[in-house]
């Protein structure tokens, strides 16, 4: 729940979590969606502040992306 409270805080970046049972052995999912990459950075550092932040046992890279419609990939 802790994780919660502290997203919550952080009302630009749009967050999804999805439990991921048998996809490489990993608990849950997590995505954000944001505009403000700096926003996004100060909510990840406050996680990883966290109490349950001690029972991660595998920590997995961030990948960052811009979205854009598939035509201007053209």
């Amino acid at each position: 729940m802790e994780h919660v409270r502290v997203g919550h805080k952080y009302k630009e970046v749009k967050q999804l979590l999805a439990y991921s049972f048998g996809i490489d052995d990993q608990e849950f999912i997590v995505a954000y969606e944001t505009d403000d990459l700096k926003v996004f950075q100060d909510l990840v550092m406050e996680l990883r502040g966290t109490l349950a932040r001690k029972y991660t046992l595998r920590d997995t890279p961030i990948i960052t992306a811009i979205y854009t419609e598939p035509e201007n990939l053209l």
